[in-house]
């Protein structure tokens, strides 16, 4: 029997580390070849590592959450045949064993509960320091029938770990009877009086609604979630932003917008406003070439894209997502529409491709669905703009001195200040209303 070691594969051109974001096998597990043995993320993209042989696993290189430098071990396999673990490496590691009584570490096997989180090749995490646990019933604004309530001015007596656990409580120390030296109250008689105070009383009990919440949760940011979170903190820690925010009246659009569905739905699917809206920041683009760019802050050059590569922000279960709807200025109505439920999909189910997620030239969000007047939407670095749809809404509007209804959508469009001006923001903004305003404009050049 020999060792077969798998290493973590280069996944893509200048990708030097991935996270580990799930495991499918664990120690003691028999694998086939080409199986899945885990998911790694890179750049948003989901990658799966699988088997290269058939064998027994001995070990697991790393844990749910570890970053992992590619070419770096991920797991070890027991095979027939001699594998590919070094001869003299492996006599070397029996030699010191039996030298020491000791057997070659091997990550031990996790439990059943534990298998996407695997004991592995790393250290352990330090354990928590032990705390005083308060009952979890305890009320916050009740004071129990008989409680000692002690006269205006007469401070309770306690050490300021029994104040701090009293304020954890939400226990008011005045009501607190002490058994201490000199009426001192101590940690057990605020436990005790937390216990009281969980028991009916004779006025009626305790409303459930008004008790103290006192547990947590700690949830590790790992995986797609820290993605998410150092691609914002990267944008808003590079980017000068800037919000531009204006009301479009969306009334012709959505009449002619109704008139097609009714014509083509069926045949040639729905249209939502999206396919719109990406017609007109194409076309508004060509007047303002510097919004549709990336800025390399770091060699201060804009990188100005004939191209429209529209990211489409996308929520998934993991976390927000981008898939880019590439060439948009190719597509009309009908093809924008189903490349843009293709993408959805893609991204929601986790299919989505490396190339799908990466290379957007300007970025489109909308939370309209959600509600909403105003948004302030964080530029997808190194993006340089970003176009935030609010919800559409039928408000009272004044037309030709008449009070009449319109339907009313507002955009909060942010740029990235230290490349796109106020004005020519603001210029940008009012050429895609204009469009949307009179969406005959959008088929005439």
């Amino acid at each position: 029997m020999g060792i077969h070691i798998i290493k973590m594969p280069d996944i893509g051109e200048g990708i030097a580390e991935v996270e580990l974001v799930a495991w499918y096998v664990k120690v003691g597990d028999r694998v086939a070849e080409d199986q899945i043995l885990a998911d790694v993320m890179t750049d948003k993209a989901t990658v799966e590592i699988p088997s290269s042989v058939a064998g027994k696993v001995l070990a697991l290189g790393g844990v749910v959450g570890q970053v992992m430098a590619v070419g770096s071990e991920v797991i070890r396999i027991e095979v027939e045949g001699t594998g590919n673990l070094k001869a003299e490496t492996t006599q070397e590691a029996s030699t010191t064993a039996a030298a020491t009584g000791a057997a070659v570490p091997l990550a031990p096997a996790p439990t059943k509960e534990t298998v996407a989180a695997p004991v592995a090749l790393v250290p352990p995490a330090p354990p928590t320091p032990p705390a005083t646990q308060p009952l979890p019933d305890a009320r916050r604004a009740s004071v129990p029938a008989g409680a000692l309530v002690r006269a205006p001015g007469d401070k309770p007596v306690a050490s300021p770990a029994v104040r701090r656990q009293a304020w954890d409580l939400g226990i008011e120390l005045q009501f607190v009877p002490g058994s201490g030296t000199a009426g001192r109250i101590t940690h057990e008689d605020l436990l005790a009086y937390a216990a009281r105070a969980t028991q009916p009383q004779s006025a009626g009990l305790v409303d459930p609604r008004y008790a103290p919440r006192l547990d947590e949760q700690t949830i590790p940011v790992i995986g797609l979630r820290r993605k998410i979170a150092q691609k914002m903190q990267e944008a808003k820690r590079r980017i000068p932003h800037f919000t531009y925010v204006e009301e479009v009246d969306m009334t012709e659009l959505e009449t002619l917008r109704a008139r097609l569905n009714a014509l083509h739905g069926k045949a040639r699917g729905r249209l939502t406003v999206l396919p719109f809206l990406v017609r007109a920041v194409v076309l508004a683009v060509r007047e303002h070439p510097q919004i549709n760019a990336r800025y390399d802050d770091d060699a201060a050059v804009l990188t100005r894209s004939g191209a429209v590569h529209l990211g489409l922000a996308t929520q998934t279960e993991g976390g927000l997502m981008v898939p880019v709807l590439r060439h948009a200025e190719t597509l009309d109505l009908w093809a924008c529409a189903a490349e843009v439920v293709r993408l959805a999909e893609a991204a929601r189910g986790g299919k989505a491709t490396r190339d799908e997620l990466s290379g957007s030239t300007i970025t489109i969000t909308s939370l309209g669905a959600l509600g909403g007047i105003v948004s302030t939407p964080v530029i997808n670095h190194p993006e340089v703009a970003i176009v935030g749809i609010n919800r559409m809404v039928e408000r009272p509007m004044i037309r030709n001195g008449a009070v009449v209804a319109r339907q009313m959508m507002n955009l909060s469009s942010s740029f990235d200040h230290r490349v796109v001006d106020g004005m020519h923001a603001a210029e940008f903004v009012q050429l895609i209303r204009g469009y949307l305003e009179c969406p005959a404009t959008l088929f005439v050049e």
